[in-house]
């Protein structure tokens, strides 16, 4: 004897209700002759409301020619599979991941059997991380905008080319992200020229902030007038009272040439050695007589700076260890003695060329980018 459409269903149904999933069936006219009770829970329907209804009835006229496509696609391939709702009774929405399929009954007709999964969880999830991800990305152009800013700022301080009286200055400054630690100054006077290389510890954010207040401390020092001595000591238990921390220290070269004097004062705490280029003689280095400062207050002695006669035709280099601390692909350092070649073999040349190639040959040498900030001043006597 042929099974009956409700033997038939009464078979199959007694499965599907098992399943933690909404089912449906819909026959030949697309009318659903079943629900299981968790898709009359996820709609919160009755069966009276659901059974005999075209599937059609339960959207809104306007998803009508969406789901026309989903079912269209399911007879092409005889399943489907989608992301669609299910409507509620009270007017709510429950997104569900849809497999549709076209069986064939034991009564011989073509039936579709819906079955659809609870995503409302998962959506919840994804719009929650789509919220975050909108938050993020505008925190993201922000932090862009502001870094963006900062860079100009640090830029704007960093030191200037340029001509005080019989002495001609080359500059050059270029952090190794987009703010960095390292500062300089060119600071011209009646009668002397004041020039300061600071290395900050570390790199980014954070050594830009220091460094912008040692700039600062030292741009109010350099304007009072005070010794370089005098300076170093202040800077120093400035960053020591106000700035204190294990992780951070900054290191300094400065100078003062005087206009008339035929010398220069020099002044260094923990900074490579400048340098004084004099041609036919083998160049001569200023170290640093203090430590590094930051850490310690008794970091700067007694002798704090030191006099040196210079005269016309002399060059004076200052820089940052961003120059020095570069390996090739062998991992050999370039270090002072490979930087002080480069600096005597660039120094018949033009000032502003001299600085040009000094930076070329330090970039031929290095593997890779730069990790490190640089900081370079040259100065020519005529």
């Amino acid at each position: 004897m042929p099974t009956t459409q409700a033997q038939w269903l009464h078979q199959v149904g007694s499965v599907l209700e098992t399943l933690n999933q909404g089912v449906v069936i819909s026959d030949e006219d697309r009318r659903i002759v079943f629900a299981n009770s968790m898709f009359l829970e996820m709609s919160k329907m009755s069966a009276e409301e659901v059974l005999g209804r075209s599937v059609m009835d339960l959207y809104p006229p306007d998803e009508v020619a969406r789901l026309q496509e989903f079912i269209a696609r399911r007879e092409a391939h005889g399943r489907a599979r989608y992301e669609f709702y299910i409507p509620q009774a009270d007017g709510g929405r429950l997104p569900v991941a849809v497999t549709s399929r076209l069986v064939h009954g034991g009564d011989g007709r073509a039936y579709g059997i819906i079955t659809a999964t609870d995503i409302s969880d998962q959506k919840r999830v994804q719009d929650e991380l789509s919220q975050t991800n909108v938050l993020l990305l505008e925190r993201q152009n922000q932090m862009e905008q502001e870094l963006q800013l900062a860079e100009r700022v640090q830029q704007s301080l960093a030191p200037k080319s340029l001509m005080w009286g019989g002495v001609s200055v080359e500059a050059h400054y270029q952090p190794a992200s987009s703010i960095g630690g390292d500062y300089g100054l060119v600071i011209p006077s009646e009668d002397h020229l004041d020039v300061v290389v600071c290395d900050v510890s570390g790199h980014g954010i954070s050594s830009a902030l220091v460094a912008n207040r040692i700039y600062s401390e030292t741009m109010a020092q350099i304007e009072s007038g005070v010794e370089l001595g005098s300076m170093l000591r202040h800077l120093n238990h400035f960053a020591v009272q106000n700035l204190a921390s294990s992780s951070f220290y900054f290191t300094v070269a400065a100078m003062r040439l005087h206009r008339a004097r035929g010398y220069l004062q020099f002044a260094g705490a923990g900074h490579p050695p400048a340098i004084i280029v004099r041609q036919g003689q083998s160049p001569r280095l200023l170290e640093s007589a203090h430590m590094i400062l930051g850490l310690f207050e008794n970091a700067v002695g007694a002798d704090a700076s030191v006099e040196t006669a210079v005269e016309a035709g002399d060059r004076v280099v200052l820089y940052t260890d961003g120059l020095t601390e570069n390996f090739n692909s062998h991992r050999e350092m370039l270090g002072l003695d490979g930087f002080q070649e480069i600096v005597e073999e660039a120094s018949t040349l033009p000032l502003a060329e001299m600085k040009s190639r000094i930076l070329e040959r330090v970039a031929a040498w290095r593997h890779g980018h730069a990790v490190d900030d640089v900081s370079l001043v040259l100065l020519e006597i005529s």
